[in-house]
């Protein structure tokens, strides 16, 4: 539902405007000078603005320059009495989107309106387009070869296509987020919003309204009404990051918005129809949380259509040389292409360490390094503490898969010690054998046989 602000200190005007546009299914805000909508502006999230032009105190032409400070792409249509066109162009000059004469014809005022909302839309969707592609979610983020990533890759392909909602779940640092990103990127959703909120990072009093809005005075604060985050996201994708975190009356009232697809904004009661899909992420164990009593079983169905489990950083240990890679190229200085090495130390410190926050510790590491280098070498001395006192020697039993048959156990050590040396020395088959001990023909028989494609 869009919201359209009405500025004009003629109160019979905006009595008029008011009923005839709420009967085409507007929300309308009104305002009867330009100060007080020049702070609806500021607080509120509107998709258009028409002001009267003349009005005392702050004129309609001083009212636009100010909002085109504040929000630039928002529309502003201009109401003109007869004898003032001049200011009319005036405005036009300065980024009005149209104007109207007063007394205005109903069905002109609402084709203009309809066309004003429909370019605000298209901007507004450009915008999400062009900064989703910058960011290059679809895999571009998801770094990795490794069994349990492919299988991610293949979820997303399967999941990206339905409505399905879908409950991610992994240690912290995993990517989960990641993954609900490339999930909205790659179906067809991609191009309307992808809203995010970390249940766990906002207090219990304000979730309710960051979720679903809240109207004018609806609490202490709320000086004008504010769409909540499925609103937002309408049409789009809704990631509720750390859902285990929400409490427990919270869930009854998201659980009717994900049967109805409908809400009440905190305050009002107007029911607002959404289209979302919704994905949600958490490292805890809902399950768990469910049989303790502490999260509602509806929900968690309602939310574990489909589950994706993110491994963790140790369980996909084969793709650190990837992530390795893309985390120096991110944080080359100046975007230097100077080739940056990891001395041998630093690659067996990085193979022995437990990376407890996973894919997000190796990272900072690999910035921090990148911060101290002075060379082209990644050495012991630029790694921080808890990794320069890491066993450095070979640790089999992190390559040993849990409860399999011994065969079983060492042909799948073999294939993650080819896929690793691979990786390692860029594809170049004789380097991956010279790093293993073994003839390039020998490697290539052992591709042969584990389907290994470089």
């Amino acid at each position: 539902m869009e919201t359209i602000l009405i500025v004009d200190d003629e109160k019979n005007y905006l009595v008029v405007l008011e009923a005839l546009l709420s009967a085409e299914g507007y929300e309308i805000v009104t305002a009867n000078d330009g100060r007080a909508a020049l702070s609806t502006i500021r607080e509120a999230d509107l998709d258009l603005v028409i002001t009267d032009m003349k009005m005392p105190g702050m004129s309609g032409i001083e009212l636009l320059e100010e909002c085109k400070k504040i929000k630039p792409e928002l529309p502003v249509i201009m109401m003109t009495a007869f004898g003032t066109i001049q200011k009319a162009v005036e405005a036009m000059r300065k980024h009005a989107y149209d104007y109207i004469e007063k007394p205005f014809e109903n069905e002109k005022l609402k084709q203009t309106i309809k066309k004003a909302l429909e370019n605000y839309r298209l901007v507004k969707e450009n915008r999400l387009l062009t900064e989703a592609l910058s960011d290059r979610y679809r895999y571009g983020n998801i770094v990795g070869k490794s069994k349990p990533v492919l299988k991610i890759y293949d979820l997303i392909d399967k999941v990206s296509r339905s409505k399905a909602s879908v409950l991610i779940t992994g240690a912290s640092g995993t990517g989960k987020e990641l993954v609900a990103k490339a999930i909205h990127y790659q179906g067809p959703r991609r191009d309307r919003p992808f809203i995010s909120i970390n249940c766990g990072a906002v207090t219990d009093t304000l979730l309710e309204s960051e979720l679903f809005g809240h109207e004018r005075g609806a609490f202490t604060g709320a000086v004008a009404m504010k769409k909540g985050r499925f609103e937002l996201a309408d049409g789009g994708t809704l990631f509720l990051d750390e859902v285990g975190e929400m409490p427990p009356a919270l869930q009854v009232k998201l659980l009717r918005v994900l049967q109805e697809m409908e809400l009440e904004r905190v305050g009002g009661t107007k029911t607002i129809k959404v289209d979302v899909r919704v994905l949600s992420a958490s490292n805890r164990n809902i399950k768990e949380d469910v049989s303790g009593g502490t999260f509602r079983e509806d929900l968690y169905y309602r939310l574990n259509v489909i589950h994706i489990d993110v491994p963790s950083l140790q369980e996909r240990i084969d793709d650190i040389p990837l992530l390795v890679r893309h985390f120096i190229r991110k944080y080359q200085n100046g975007g230097s292409e100077k080739k940056v090495r990891l001395s041998p130390e630093v690659w067996k410190a990085f193979y022995s360490y437990s990376w407890p926050g996973n894919i997000r510790e190796l990272e900072n590491v690999i910035e921090r390094a990148m911060v101290l280098l002075s060379g082209e070498t990644i050495t012991l001395d630029l790694l921080p503490e808890q990794l320069t006192g890491a066993k450095t020697e070979f640790d089999v039993e992190r390559l040993i898969p849990p409860h399999v048959p011994l065969q079983r156990a060492l042909e799948e050590i073999e294939e993650r010690l080819v896929r690793r040396a691979l990786v390692q020395a860029n594809n170049v088959q004789a380097h991956a054998a010279k790093r293993l001990g073994i003839t390039k023909s020998l490697i290539q028989h052992k591709m042969r046989k584990y389907k290994i494609i470089v």
